[in-house]
């Protein structure tokens, strides 16, 4: 170990309390005190975490004589002063110290921390702590289980593997303790890594010299093969997408199985995926993708994607952005919004999905939108910008206040893309603006401007996308995606709802006559409303969130029962009885005619949208 090398060692033996024990090894060092803090967020997931909050205990000791061994702690406290929520200053005299802390782990996602009786996930944001003055040393990582833990636990991480160091830090442990060894160049590398140790199925397969893993939390009966087939075809797509030389030469796909649940969160040479088990294709299941199976690839594609979108080509403000405070941007139209369009028409190009699927998929994301008020209140890039407030911390009443920089970010690419192959003879396309980006930006990492897109169309292609951009980005107008689709074989319509479960796509089911404008969900007695749509029915009668509704015209309701005398009401309005609050009130409903908010595709000409998707 390097003179300035900093070592933590993680111990999980107190997985029953929800926690585990780091301890952090200090050299000798210059400085009188030394800025001890936590991130306050984990990049590509912008919102204020506060995960010192789970900071249980820290305490700190001095050397003896400057060494780390373990015959050199002392029982010499160090003076620790707190800062702020998130930081603190320990006066050191430049002596050698140790720090102790535990951490409480329960928060079962891919942003956090988690350990139970099965695993111990630990993103580095939430666990180990950043010292300022050694920002760029060697950071070393032990990683410690005891008896207390199963024999059949194993530690995995897309961090390099290292010998163990020539410090024995487990002061405190068991001598027979198994331990994992890895180390990382500096503190933002250390932090990049997600850890999994535990019970772990894994899975591997090789893609144009690149070497994939598949991890998986516990042992079960999923058809990791099938998976990994399925996958190889996506990833090479990415790899050739951008050329060679490839930025990883190994790439962990890591799974943490649930009952539910859902997300991704992108890293350098690894993705943390959290998914329901039963969503997977099991070994004796049939070859047909189920929709749960289709929506696990396309998020892995969308995490890979990342490799090169977000990990490397990144805005000017992510190249090295403050954990303890928001870095703001207006770009993640550009980074979110881009990659939901490739984790998708990726699965339509390698024939993971057939082209009507991909239609249907797409046309899902535009009956978001249409349903959405607060597109026409909230620009993309606003909505970019204020992700840390409104998009991350979305309530109820969400879908008429904001637009989502994911969706609408997507179908701006789509639009893009169409516009791109409009004004230049089908000679450049958003692949090519893709490749720029990587080029220009994502080699170095050098960060993007608000502008790079209309600056990159305009110089490399003499392509002036200004006004498309100035109107969808910038301003609250919509795609108009009918013109722009013509040219490629489809036809976009829209019709009303089938169902209340209804999100869109072709269907040959009859359309609803009437609409509530509520999103509802079963209660006891009646049905408790979930959402309100702006504009609607249910808002116009005065239905708030959170009423119970009990009958419609005097009949007690069920969610079929409702649409159906709705459906079947021949007068102009409708009688509907609530609970709100402990109180019974009766409110008047105006009977509407149902929106045709639902979009769907038809296909005209399916050589020229295979021509468009790059299928033969």
């Amino acid at each position: 170990m390097s003179d300035n090398t900093l070592h933590f060692s993680l111990n999980l033996s107190q997985w029953q309390a929800h926690q585990f024990d780091v301890q952090l090894s200090i050299p000798a060092h210059s400085a009188s005190s030394l800025t001890l803090s936590l991130p306050s967020w984990i990049p590509g997931s912008y919102m204020v975490r506060d995960f010192a909050k789970n900071i249980v205990s820290l305490s700190a000791k001095k050397t003896a004589a400057n060494t780390l061994t373990p015959e050199a702690f002392t029982q010499s406290s160090v003076s620790i002063e707190k800062l702020d929520k998130q930081t603190w200053s320990i006066q050191t005299d430049g002596e050698a110290c140790i720090i102790n802390y535990t951490i409480y782990a329960n928060d079962l996602s891919i942003r956090s921390a988690f350990i139970n009786h099965e695993y111990a996930f630990i993103n580095g944001t939430s666990a180990f702590l950043h010292i300022e003055e050694f920002e760029n040393s060697q950071h070393q990582l032990e990683i410690t289980v005891d008896d207390n833990i199963p024999s059949n636990w194993n530690g995995h991480t897309s961090m390099e593997t290292r010998a163990p160091c020539s410090l024995d830090s487990k002061i405190d442990a068991d001598a027979n303790a198994r331990a994992w060894y890895f180390g990382a160049k500096n503190y933002d590398e250390f932090i990049d890594h997600p850890i999994y140790v535990g019970v772990a199925d894994t899975c591997e397969f090789e893609v144009d010299n690149v070497n994939f893993t598949l991890l998986f939390s516990g042992n079960n009966n999923i058809d990791y093969a099938r998976i990994a087939k399925d996958l190889t075809p996506i990833c090479q797509h990415h790899l050739s997408l951008f050329g060679t030389p490839y930025p990883v030469k190994d790439y962990l796909f890591m799974t943490l199985l649930a009952d539910n649940g859902f997300g991704g969160l992108e890293h350098k040479y690894s993705t943390a995926l959290l998914y329901p088990r039963f969503e997977l294709p099991l070994i004796g299941d049939g070859e047909e993708k189920t929709d749960g199976y289709v929506t696990f690839l396309s998020l892995c594609s969308h995490e890979f994607f990342h490799t090169w979108h977000v990990k490397r080509i990144k805005p000017n403000v992510m190249v090295k952005p403050d954990l303890s405070k928001e870095s703001y941007t207006n770009q993640l139209w550009i980074y979110e919004g881009f990659t939901s369009f490739y984790d998708d028409v990726t699965l339509a190009r390698v024939g993971t999905i057939p082209a009507q699927k991909y239609l249907d998929i797409v046309a899902q994301n535009i009956s978001r939108l249409l349903q959405n008020a607060g597109r026409f209140k909230q620009s993309a890039a606003e909505s970019s910008f204020d992700a840390w407030t409104k998009f991350y911390k979305q309530d109820a009443s969400a879908t008429n206040n904001i637009v989502s920089y994911y969706t609408k970010g997507g179908i701006i690419a789509l639009g893009l893309d169409l516009l791109l192959r409009e004004q230049s003879g089908d000679k450049v396309c958003l692949d090519d603006v893709m490749r720029v980006l990587w080029q220009q930006y994502g080699k170095d990492e050098s960060g993007t401007p608000d502008n790079v897109i209309q600056t990159l169309c305009k110089a490399h292609f003499d392509i002036d996308v200004s006004d498309y951009l100035n109107s969808v980005v910038y301003h609250t107008d919509d795609v108009e995606l009918e013109a722009l689709v013509q040219r490629i074989g489809i036809a976009l319509r829209t019709r009303a709802k089938v169902s209340s479960e209804d999100k869109g796509g072709l269907s040959l089911k009859a359309p609803m006559k009437r609409q509530l404008g509520a999103t509802l969900k079963p209660a006891p007695l009646g049905l408790t409303v979930a959402q309100v749509f702006e504009g609607l029915a249910a808002m116009h009668a005065g239905i708030l969130l959170n009423d119970n509704i009990i009958a419609i015209n005097g009949h007690v309701v069920s969610q079929g029962k409702l649409q159906r005398i709705l459906d079947t009401t021949l007068e102009s309005t409708a009688e509907v009885s609530l609970i709100r609050d402990g109180q019974l009130l009766n409110v008047t409903l105006p009977v509407m005619e149902a929106r045709k908010d639902m979009a769907f595709f038809e296909i005209n000409d399916a050589d020229v949208f295979n021509h468009w998707l790059g299928v033969k």
